[in-house]
């Protein structure tokens, strides 16, 4: 059995791994990723936030996304029954970037990857880990390729970058329930031939059907579109027939979107994700850490999803950095309170949507345009700015600008 050594094993080669890799490389540690699948793959996830822009310039990608136009996000779209929200990412409370893209994953992870492999990372696909061991400062990472060939790989620390594939919470029993309720997702991918001109044939767009339920449209810049529905995943399941009948069906419940791709074929048999949210025990241990969606993940209706993948990622990778110097390293301070306080912040919102105040003040006739500007800052990513009241209260603020928005409606009504 072949065996090789190396500083930091990275499991997984998104967004997450990738930004792992590229700021570990930098610092010049010996790093190897390995990656079940052949890229390009496709994954869902495709829809951006500013915050995450740091970080791939600051590990030295971001030239290399640049460079292949992808689609660019500068704000959201909310509707609802004919009324319309729109946030604008120039106008929001924190400094930052104030754009992102929207991408087909697969050729947006792939970028990554040979932008990697150019710089000498190693990266080896198609190989699978099927086994871990700790063993005092040095693990022991047992893969799997493709025609069945074992082989190990000894490390100092270990990244689990694996998506949803969550390797560490699987192998080493992490998995825990998360609270966010359950829902699911049925999507797909769309040619359009009937998109409109302009900003309108480019903005991405939550369409909300229900309460619960509501349609993503996110336009690429290759003439394609990502169109999905979120729902409770009882409501999902209670649609007849196949994943493309299903889809179909629900088509019919967005009245702004159904002409604009009724008639279109799906690209691929659309899938469904069940019970979304993911949650574990812990977020580190004795020689490894969790990063993106191997950790948490929450919902889709704010696309939070990459920018925790790579926040997680940077924040995880420099304190291995610096572990591996010898310098003292407060995992529980530094990185489980770090991140969970932004997976706390955006839960709340997540959790607010679905009771509807959020919805209440997104749509609220006379809304503040201070409050859309510090709300806009949580949904471009900045959920670490305590200077932000939509963070720091986060708990207590959005109830109480929703009741009183509430009240404001029922007085003008």
């Amino acid at each position: 059995m072949q065996n090789e050594e190396v500083d930091v094993l990275i499991i997984g080669a998104g967004p997450s791994g990738s930004v792992a890799a590229g700021y570990l490389q930098q610092q010049g540690y010996r790093i190897k990723v390995v990656e079940k699948n052949k890229f390009p793959r496709f994954v869902i996830g495709e829809s951006l936030l500013p915050r995450c822009m740091h970080h791939f310039e600051e590990v030295g990608l971001f030239d290399s996304l640049n460079a292949k136009n992808f689609e660019v996000k500068s704000g959201a779209r909310f509707m609802r029954d004919g009324q319309i929200c729109n946030f604008d990412f120039s106008k929001k409370h924190t400094e930052g970037w104030d754009w992102t893209w929207q991408v087909p994953r697969a050729d947006f992870d792939k970028t990554m990857t040979d932008a990697l492999e150019e710089r000498g990372v190693d990266i080896a696909f198609e190989k699978e880990v099927i086994g871990v061991e700790f063993n005092g400062n040095i693990s022991t990472t047992t893969i799997k390729d493709v025609d069945g060939k074992l082989s190990t790989i000894m490390a100092k620390f270990i990244i689990d970058s694996s998506g949803f594939g969550r390797v560490l919470p699987r192998l080493l029993d992490l998995d825990k329930p998360s609270e966010i309720p359950k829902h699911s997702s049925i999507f797909t991918h769309v040619k359009e031939t009937k998109r409109p001109a302009g900003h309108e044939g480019t903005i991405i767009t939550f369409d909300i059907v229900s309460l619960d339920t509501w349609l993503w449209v996110i336009p690429f810049s290759n003439g394609y579109t990502s169109i999905g529905y979120v729902g409770p995943t009882e409501y999902l399941e209670s649609f007849e027939g196949d994943t493309t009948q299903k889809l179909q069906q629900m088509m019919k419940l967005s009245k702004y979107y159904f002409d604009r791709f009724d008639g279109l074929d799906y690209e691929f048999e659309p899938r469904m994700i069940k019970n979304i949210a993911k949650s574990v025990k812990q977020m580190y241990g004795n020689g490894y850490a969790l990063t993106g969606n191997s950790a948490e993940f929450l919902d889709p209706v704010f696309s939070s999803g990459v920018t925790f993948a790579t926040e997680s990622a940077i924040t995880a990778a420099k304190l291995i950095a610096r572990e591996l110097k010898n310098e003292q390293v407060d995992w529980e301070e530094e990185y489980s309170k770090y991140i969970k306080s932004g997976v706390d912040v955006f839960s709340t919102y997540v959790k607010e949507w679905y009771t509807g105040n959020l919805q209440t003040i997104f749509f609220h006739e006379k809304g503040n345009p201070e409050i859309k500007r510090q709300i806009c800052a949580v949904l471009a990513g900045y959920v670490w700015d305590e200077t932000n009241p939509f963070v720091k209260n986060h708990h207590r603020l959005v109830k109480a600008v929703a009741h009183i928005a509430g009240m404001e409606k029922e007085t003008m009504n």
